[in-house]
């Protein structure tokens, strides 16, 4: 019998990524010649897309999808157990992708998704939000969890950052609307990361660096705020989202700055690297610099001392995600907010 033809064999006979296959069939944008190459190669495959076109909810077949960045991370790791808590639960099947936060592996997880009638998505979006436009058109459910897609323009960069942080107090905001309308489950980062500059400063910390990465940008957001104008945009520094660039990013800061007295990691990965870039130049925490973690881990407690944290509920917003998208054929789900808290250990004390 012979085998019918994928979306990826398309892509790859048409020379273009599967991203742009699925944006041409299910009519986003594409130039038309590209669009022209990918319609004659799939008609000469004869390929009969399952999840794309109009008769898509006709033909579906159920499941739910789920992509981190990284299945390695903790954090995720306990994302991913509430999501398939919840499906458990309500018997559906789970469909586990890691994108390494790579746009176009996210792209390519997304077509595989739909080429096999996956009709649920939840997602920690790595590309911006153009890219999951014609998920949606693709009819699609999508429900983004621990953080939103990039968005395309410096100004809608800013207008969101003011929007968002004005929602968070309860206010409402003149600037523009999200171009996706995808409801989320996120934490409060705000909160959380005010909370921890507020107790460093409490404790004596001006030169309070915050170490960054991939999808963080609420966090930066907040933590610029926190610390408030003029910012030290050198105490501001990113990893690429691996654990040599976090480990790097930590150790150009700790040699650069000598002067700083306090770091905010981001996330658990970057947590580790200023502990291990720190004990590498052989400074004291806390009594060289002090140290808080977004993310509470079961190592953090194990070192010595204790990592101070931004603990926030990974297994509760994989669960809370799960039902939103299972719950999206029904009534339309709102997005969801979770609470953060600051749980002190031993990694902080008085700048001296």
């Amino acid at each position: 019998m012979e085998k019918r033809a994928t979306i990826k064999d398309v892509a790859e006979a048409a020379g273009v990524g599967v991203a742009t296959v699925s944006r041409v069939l299910s009519g986003g944008s594409a130039s038309a010649a590209t669009r022209e190459r990918v319609l004659a190669v799939a008609a000469q495959l004869d390929y009969r897309p399952s999840a794309l076109g109009r008769n898509l909810r006709q033909r579906r077949t159920g499941g739910m999808g789920l992509l981190v960045p990284d299945l390695t991370d903790t954090f995720y790791g306990q994302l991913s157990e509430g999501v398939l808590a919840c499906a458990r639960s309500a018997g559906e099947p789970v469909v586990i992708g890691s994108t390494g936060g790579d746009p176009e592996q996210e792209a390519d997880l997304i077509g595989m998704l739909l080429e096999q009638s996956v009709d649920r998505l939840i997602a920690v979006p790595s590309g911006d939000a153009d890219a999951w436009s014609p998920v949606l058109r693709a009819g699609m459910t999508v429900v983004f969890a621990d953080r939103l897609p990039l968005l395309s323009s410096p100004e809608d960069v800013r207008a969101a950052a003011v929007a968002d942080l004005m929602a968070l107090d309860g206010l409402s905001a003149a600037a523009p609307a999200r171009p996706l309308d995808i409801p989320a489950v996120v934490a409060d980062d705000r909160a959380g990361i005010r909370t921890a500059v507020r107790y460093l400063r409490g404790l004596g910390h001006k030169r309070i660096a915050f170490l960054g990465g991939p999808g963080q940008e609420s966090r930066v957001n907040a933590f610029r705020e926190a610390v408030g104008a003029p910012v030290d945009e050198e105490l501001v520094v990113f990893g690429t989202g691996s654990r040599d660039s976090a480990y790097a990013a930590a150790s150009g800061l700790f040699q650069s700055r000598p002067d700083l007295s306090a770091v905010v990691a981001g996330g658990n990965v970057l947590g580790e690297a200023a502990v291990l870039a720190a004990r590498e130049l052989d400074l004291r925490v806390p009594r060289d610099v002090s140290l808080v973690m977004y993310d509470d881990v079961p190592w953090a407690e194990l070192c010595s001392p204790p990592l101070t944290v931004i603990a926030q509920p990974g297994r509760d917003m994989g669960y809370r995600a799960a039902e939103l998208v299972l719950r999206a054929g029904t009534r339309k789900p709102r997005s969801v907010v979770l609470p953060t808290e600051l749980i002190i250990r031993g990694s902080c004390g008085p700048h001296r």
